[in-house]
């Protein structure tokens, strides 16, 4: 008897499982809005990106440089630590600043240094394995003039079930000559979250 109840109680669960419904997935266009738990996510990383990068380069210090160096500057991205709450993945954020540097069409971009960490173990490989018209010679690097680096804080603000997210990115472009900072840039972010409650 005890067994017939165990066999009844696990059929009834499976029963349970199989009737829940189960998860649906759309695709939907990669460049939409959709802001579902309210923290940092894709759209805010693409957007501040693109607009810091346009902010910085419309700066007085583009058109000094250009003057002074006769070419268009050449840019590092360095560290971009994140000081949030949140764990934030910052690869991505970077990788839209380089995208937006790079289409401006208004500096030149070298690899940063985990980069160029590859690319002087594959100089190294060619130096002992490739043929000498194919191997491409060390010292042949263009050093940055500039290297773009930051920060991304939060702060959050919670009552009951209403939530401000408010973020902050500070990027800084330092030249790395003189270490003078030629541009100071922040864009801040606020978010209201409203949870209701379900009535089942």
């Amino acid at each position: 008897m005890k067994k017939m109840i165990q066999i009844l109680f696990i059929s009834s669960l499976l029963f349970l499982f199989a009737c829940s419904s189960g998860t649906k997935v759309s695709r939907i266009d990669s460049n939409s809005v959709v802001d579902l738990s309210g923290r940092w996510n894709d759209t805010d990383s693409r957007l501040v990106a693109e607009e810091m990068i346009q902010d910085c380069l419309n700066r007085p210090w583009y058109s000094n440089l250009i003057q002074e160096k006769g070419s268009a500057p050449t840019v590092v991205i360095g560290k971009v630590r994140n000081k949030s709450h949140e764990h934030i993945n910052v690869e991505t954020f970077i990788k839209d600043m380089e995208r937006a540097l790079i289409n401006s069409g208004s500096v030149e971009f070298v690899a940063n240094s985990a980069m160029r960490d590859e690319l002087r173990a594959e100089l190294a490989s060619q130096a002992g394995n490739a043929t000498e018209d194919t191997r491409k010679d060390f010292g042949q690097e263009i050093g940055a003039d500039l290297m773009l680096m930051g920060s991304l804080n939060s702060i959050v603000d919670q009552e009951g079930k209403e939530q401000v997210i408010f973020y902050q990115i500070d990027l800084e472009l330092i030249d790395l000559q003189s270490h003078k900072k030629v541009w100071i840039g922040d864009k801040k972010i606020k978010k209201y979250i409203s949870k209701s409650s379900t009535k089942l």
